[in-house]
């Protein structure tokens, strides 16, 4: 059985038996680990550690010259964070447990089975790098700063919620671990894969596809490939995308529409890190981490069925939500910014400016598109735009989008209340909190109420004269 790939974990091996150095190494490969550091010279460890980053050390007690028990004792204080496995041929309790109470991760007795080693030595990386994980959310957290700034540049946002989540992407983006990124449409969840991958820093390729709609066979040989001859039409070998993105990412997109038999697939994928092409026997093992996103909710499709609970607790080690445009409208002024500047860049014309009663209505839209409703929406109405500012006339359709999407009461609203306001004063309310949203500029609450700039001068200068009255009356009373 031959596994291609590798694990990028960093294994350091101390023994001094170099056919038993050959032999855990060996071990290691065939699980697709490779880079593996052999050192049958215990006084060689210390300079090791000192010049080179480890993930786990393997290492031997009874050796000559400086012995186990003494390496261990410097690791633990000189690199308390790496995990250690003891292989020995001393199958003494009172030892192995002498060597737990000094944080050893495990303690295994030559000769040690393949399946045993392989086991362990896979939690223990899974450990350490749990471990990593919870430092660097920790240290992004307590910043709040960005430290790769460049891998966020195109996902533009002056919003808390938006900041603490590219801090999680950050503090998550080095795990090999699976990542699942929901939000509704157009919110921008393969900009968040792109900026996961890019941070990572690895050295593969990003290679993204949309699942929906394939079915089992469709997707097992997109994901897989296939050797010539597999089937009818296979005329030429085809490397999978699993393969193309080797030693990088695979974002699997509309995951929720995934077919049952494409989810069992999958989740084998996951288990086990491996696969074969359609037409083949030979065993691969993957390095590539999977992102996976979807508008849908999972939790719902768990409960109906059509979506595996296994899968979805294997999918969701790391999850990132998208909040829609409508939860973050402080956003709305830099979005707009940038894509006007983009659609003229693309058309050729000088940047209009933008008015603010636009920003102020575009704050009160809905945005079922999200981000990218708002994008089409701005490339309109620059591609239209002639001269002056860009004003909400440069949007076709945006009177009619205002009024249709204008947030309505409630139908029980006035369920508790004594007794109804009559018109005029229901008019009245309607104009004093259309003045408070609009910031006091009457052009604004204009077209947030659907009437002309006229009609509601005509209704303040009313509202205000029955104020004064009122005011007046209760002065001569007193």
């Amino acid at each position: 059985m031959r596994m291609v790939g590798a694990v990028s974990s960093r294994i350091l091996i101390v023994d001094d038996e170099p056919q038993v150095l050959e032999m855990i190494a060996a071990v290691l490969r065939s699980g697709g680990y490779a880079e593996l550091k052999m050192c049958n010279d215990a006084r060689e460890v210390r300079k090791l550690l000192a010049f080179e980053e480890f993930d786990l050390l393997l290492l031997d007690l009874n050796m000559p010259n400086l012995s186990g028990k003494q390496i261990l004792s410097l690791v633990r204080e000189e690199h308390p964070d790496i995990p250690v496995i003891i292989i020995s041929g001393l199958a003494e309790v009172a030892l192995a447990v002498e060597c737990m109470k000094q944080g050893v991760f495990d303690y295994l007795v030559k000769p040690v089975e393949r399946s045993k080693l392989l086991a362990t030595v896979c939690r223990a990386l899974e450990i350490r790098e749990l471990q990593r994980e919870n430092t660097s959310l920790k240290r992004h957290l307590l910043m709040r700063q960005l430290q790769n700034p460049e891998a966020f540049r195109d996902i533009i946002f002056q919003d808390e919620k938006m900041l603490s989540l590219l801090l999680y992407i950050e503090s998550i983006a080095n795990s090999s671990q699976t990542v699942l990124i929901t939000g509704e449409t157009g919110t921008g969840k393969e900009l968040v894969a792109k900026a996961i991958h890019q941070v990572s820093g690895r050295k593969g390729h990003l290679v993204c596809i949309n699942v929906a709609g394939n079915d089992e066979n469709l997707f097992a040989d997109t994901l897989f490939g296939h050797l010539k001859g597999a089937f009818t039409g296979a005329d030429h070998n085809r490397p999978g995308l699993i393969e193309q993105a080797e030693g990088g990412t695979l974002f699997l997109d509309e995951i929720g529409d995934l077919r049952p038999d494409s989810q069992v697939k999958l989740l084998r994928l996951l288990e086990s890190r491996e696969y074969y092409q359609l037409g083949s026997d030979t065993l691969h093992r993957s390095t590539a981490r999977i992102l996976v996103a979807t508008n849908r909710d999972l939790e719902a499709a768990v409960d109906d069925g059509s979506f595996r609970k296994d899968l979805y607790y294997r999918l969701r080690t790391y999850h990132v939500h998208i909040p829609p445009l409508r939860e973050r409208t402080t956003d709305i002024p830099l979005l707009v910014d940038h894509f006007v500047q983009q659609a003229s860049e693309e058309l050729g014309k000088v940047p209009p400016s933008v008015k603010p009663e636009l920003i102020a209505i575009l704050r009160r839209y809905p945005f079922p598109g999200n981000v990218r409703e708002l994008r089409s929406m701005v490339f309109d109405a620059v591609s239209r735009h002639h001269s002056g500012p860009l004003s909400p006339e440069s949007f076709l359709e945006f009177k009619g989008l205002s009024a249709s999407h204008r947030r309505h009461p409630p139908d029980d609203c006035y369920a508790s209340s004594i007794e109804l306001p009559t018109i005029k004063e229901a008019t009245d309310m309607l104009v004093q909190e259309a003045m408070k949203r609009a910031g006091g500029k009457q052009s604004i609450a204009a077209r947030i109420l659907g009437i002309s700039p006229q009609a509601l001068n005509h209704r303040l200068k009313r509202f205000k004269n029955k104020v004064s009255s009122r005011h007046c009356k209760l002065t001569a009373d007193s």
